[in-house]
């Protein structure tokens, strides 16, 4: 088990920090104002597809090798793919609530005269 660290492997550690990063730079860009603020949605789509990309990446040589006669069965299979599923519905619905709430907001007319 070369390459752990806090039980979990380089590629958890890796998605980690970048979505770590992509949540600060989100943050900073919700403060800003005018045009900077919907970056937040480029961002995003940006960690996603890099998600993706790092997900994709093969893990092992094209041509493995033999196989060993214990064979690794991985039993959280289910429940990773469970929560990833809850995960990426909250993302969405938060997403929605950004879009109800802070990019649709209202904006009301001010008086012309003070009278």
């Amino acid at each position: 088990m070369a390459g752990m660290a806090l039980g979990v492997g380089p590629g958890v550690l890796v998605l980690q920090l970048l979505w770590g990063l992509a949540l600060l730079l989100c943050l900073a860009l919700s403060r800003t104002a005018g045009r900077a603020r919907f970056a937040v949605v480029l961002v995003t789509l940006g960690a996603a597809v890099l998600s993706a990309a790092l997900l994709l990446f093969p893990r092992e040589d094209e041509h493995p090798a033999a196989a060993a006669a214990d064979e690794i069965v991985d039993t959280f299979f289910i429940g990773r793919f469970v929560l990833l599923a809850v995960m990426s519905l909250v993302v969405l619905g938060c997403l929605f609530l950004l879009l109800i709430y802070h990019l649709m907001e209202p904006v009301y007319a001010k008086p012309l005269h003070n009278s």
